[in-house]
């Protein structure tokens, strides 16, 4: 009787183990919720593109994904401090970012774009915002941009909307953001425009530690797929 009590309960313990080898693996994300349309509040929920990509990743991978939101800045130093184990935010893949961190293929393609108001026709390239008082996001990739042009007095912004608001407000003379969150900060103003500037086009990418080469295997895997069945289009059609 007691062989039998300890065959079963070393049948038990196989099949707890055999049990939590398949648990869905939890993986903390950190975004950045200021960021429409990839990442944004509506309802007290984030939501946006990269959420959507987030949620399809999961399907494919069997991955639960929870998210964080966060200041920006804060992203990729969570990530090394392993308060997060994944970055999505609408982050451009730079050199200077890959020498810290792994990043996917990219997922999607934008452009830095000035917004500044309709009455102003003097830019006709980013130089020009030399001598001016350029809006930008701490961290973001308008903050490198702007902070490279000779003579330009760069104003570091937690949020766009604060950025959008200094600018209406004639505090600063242009904003350098991301192509897509620029189109919607505009999409209802009366008094803003994106400048008709030439402007190089930048990879956004997610982000990981040097260390989990697994998990960005299965997340390039997993967005091929996406692209290849459809699904990815559909996500695309449904923000842009």
């Amino acid at each position: 009787m007691k062989n039998l009590v300890k065959l079963f309960s070393v049948l038990a313990v196989g099949l707890f183990i055999s049990v939590s080898a398949f648990a869905k693996q939890v993986v903390l994300v950190g975004t950045n919720a200021e960021f429409a349309p990839f990442e944004y509040l509506e309802k007290n929920e984030i939501v946006g593109f990269d959420i959507d990509l987030l949620n399809a990743i999961s399907k494919e991978t069997g991955i639960e994904f929870k998210i964080k939101d966060m200041a920006f800045d804060g992203l990729l130093p969570a990530l090394q401090t392993k308060k997060v184990d994944l970055v999505i935010a609408g982050m451009t893949a730079t050199p200077e970012r890959e020498k810290t961190v792994l990043f996917s293929k990219p997922y999607f393609t934008a452009k830095q774009v000035i917004i500044t108001k309709k009455n102003n026709n003097t830019l006709k390239s980013f130089d020009d915002l030399s001598g001016k008082k350029v809006g930008v996001m701490l961290g973001f990739t308008g903050d490198t941009v702007v902070s490279e042009i000779k003579g330009a007095k760069v104003e570091r912004f937690n949020a766009a909307y604060a950025a959008i608001m200094a600018l209406s407000q004639g505090k600063i003379d242009a904003i350098v953001l991301d192509s897509e969150p620029a189109k919607k900060y505009i999409a209802n103003s009366k008094d803003l425009i994106i400048a008709d500037v030439p402007a190089e086009e930048e990879d956004y990418a997610i982000a990981v530690r040097k260390t989990d080469k697994d998990l960005i295997e299965k997340i390039n895997t997993a967005v091929d797929s996406l692209k290849a069945n459809g699904e990815y289009d559909k996500i695309l059609k449904k923000y842009f």
